[in-house]
């Protein structure tokens, strides 16, 4: 490499994003060390065409190699591999036309979070219209037979308002879960540092539930800590009566009428993953299980096993989800583990400190 040249390699070094420098013939002059962990070893020498190979951006190089000094062409690279893909946009900028630094620098920035925020949003977007059609629709249908048909039908009306009256609730838990999801989503990057006792967390949200259980005929089993026995931990009580509300309800309804659920509450000195005590809070039920192909998407927005089952017993899809958010947000961890006709157990585990 000349000399003059070595302020120009400690440069490109010293930048984290790939870099290309491409001399004439679209020859590779200059390769930085991320376009070698990018393209591949001994780029220097190489046709930068046969280095990128894919179309789109061969072609926006070629067009930047033969157009004006200072002349910028984008374009999407893809890398695809077993674990993932990569998505970059590369930009192709002309250098000078002629002497020392001649030819065009290519530069490659991964867009993959980008892309991946603007795909989850769009399907958000459509997760919440198709949610929010479903009882709009009924509740159009039935004011528009209300006004017509059955005005005068006061059976009719009264099984047409109990429908109407469902449908607004469910509408009603929706709403209340995005906005839940949202305010949890705007502070998960703040720890909390109240200090809060799980097992009263655990006693108040049992005590709210009480109605449910008794009305299913549920055989509920607390063990582990009780009030009054320790078991402190930095927290928002607000958010983790919010996520044992959720747990327990779940094992309720998907427990089955008569089904048994079994909440356990324990203090450990470790935790494999953990540098320090940990609380560990189990919500088991006895239910029908679910496939373990479902486990991993369980938390997504708007996943749901069974969606019909899901719609008939209140739920809107984001329970799990912002269970998710809100033990992230207290550095835990949330494991689901579960054998189909055996039940569900979910295993959330908590820093003390």
């Amino acid at each position: 490499m000349p000399a003059d040249l070595a302020p120009v390699a400690a440069l490109l070094a010293g930048v984290p994003e790939p870099l290309l420098w491409v001399g004439a013939g679209n020859r590779i002059r200059m390769a930085n060390p991320a376009a070698h962990e990018l393209l591949g070893a001994r780029l220097e020498g190489q046709s930068a065409l046969l280095a990128i190979r894919q179309p789109e951006p061969v072609a926006a190089l070629e067009r930047a190699a033969a157009a004006a000094p200072g002349t910028r062409m984008e374009a999407r690279y893809i890398l695809t591999t077993p674990a993932a893909e990569t998505i970059f946009r590369m930009v192709a900028h002309r250098l000078a036309p002629a002497g020392a630094l001649e030819g065009v620098l290519v530069s490659f920035l991964d867009i993959s979070h980008v892309e991946e925020a603007e795909q989850m949003r769009r399907d958000f977007v459509a997760n919440v219209s198709h949610e929010l059609r479903s009882p709009l629709t009924v509740l159009s249908g039935f004011i528009e037979t209300l006004q017509g048909s059955a005005r005068d039908d006061a059976p009719a009306r009264e099984r047409f308002l109990a429908i109407m009256a469902q449908e607004a609730r469910r509408m009603n838990r929706l709403v209340g879960d995005l906005l839940s999801l949202s305010k949890v989503e705007a502070n998960e990057r703040v720890r909390p540092r109240d200090v809060v006792r799980m097992a009263d967390v655990i006693g108040a949200t049992l005590a709210a539930l009480r109605p449910q259980i008794e009305e299913e005929g549920i055989r509920l089993s607390v063990r582990g800590l009780a009030p009054g026995e320790g078991g402190e931990l930095p927290g928002d009580r607000d958010q983790l009566e919010q996520v044992v509300h959720n747990l327990v309800e779940n094992a309720i309804k998907y427990g089955g009428t008569g089904g048994a659920v079994r909440i356990t509450l324990e203090a450990h000195a470790s935790w494999p993953g953990f540098s320090g005590p940990v609380l560990t809070l189990a919500v088991a039920d006895d239910g029908e299980g679910i496939d373990p192909i479902h486990l991993p998407r369980l938390t997504e927005r708007f996943y749901r096993v069974d969606s019909h089952r899901s719609r008939q017993m209140g739920g809107t899809g984001l329970g799990l989800a912002i269970v998710k958010h809100i033990v992230n947000r207290h550095r835990g961890r949330l494991s689901i583990d579960s054998v189909r006709g055996k039940g569900t157990t979910f295993l959330l585990v908590l820093p003390r400190q």
